[in-house]
């Protein structure tokens, strides 16, 4: 096939062939260089035209031997790339801004550092978690399994046992805020 003759081509292949830099060919000097190439150019024409570049997504809609099929996947592909093109001008012209300190936190300063977020013990607890944990130290629920809390907040068996410390329940209240 044929080349593109232009200055800019012919001084970046000197160039890269080490003949010449490609701006001397700009040079007062290089005027019978400069006329040689134009000359060249018009000899051998204009470039011959590139063949258009087919897309990966039509190359492997074309190996769909349906048509009914290849229609609607190019129609699924022709809507993809419309809505990439909506959520590329949407990323570029919007600003999110991400809260994620908790709600009910209240914002401690010390002079000199960064505000923090200080969140109450039972304020750090899903709904989920401070059910269960209610639901652990609840006389009707220990009674189910055989146990029951102590004087001193302990849990123990029927024996008697601890089968978890003195203060266990307790902490489980002030961590709920009891």
């Amino acid at each position: 096939g044929s080349r593109a003759f232009s200055l800019p081509a012919i001084g970046r292949l000197a160039e890269a062939d080490g003949i010449m830099k490609g701006r001397a060919l700009y040079n007062a000097q290089s005027a019978d260089y400069k006329a040689l190439i134009e000359a060249w150019g018009a000899y051998v024409g204009p470039p011959a035209p590139k063949p258009p570049k087919t897309l990966a997504s039509h190359e492997y809609l074309m190996r769909i031997e349906d048509p009914a099929i290849r229609s609607i996947m190019q129609a699924v592909i022709a809507e993809r790339d419309k809505l990439k093109a909506q959520l590329n001008v949407l990323k570029a012209n919007a600003q999110v801004t991400v809260d994620r300190r908790p709600l009910g936190a209240t914002i401690a300063a010390a002079p000199g550092s960064q505000p923090v977020a200080v969140l109450a013990m039972a304020a750090q607890f899903t709904p989920s978690e401070r059910e269960a944990l209610q639901k652990a130290i609840s006389a009707d629920y220990l009674e189910e399994r055989g146990l029951r809390e102590g004087s001193h907040g302990e849990i123990v068996n029927e024996r008697g046992r601890a089968v978890f410390e003195v203060g266990f329940a307790r902490a489980i209240r002030k961590a709920l805020g009891h």
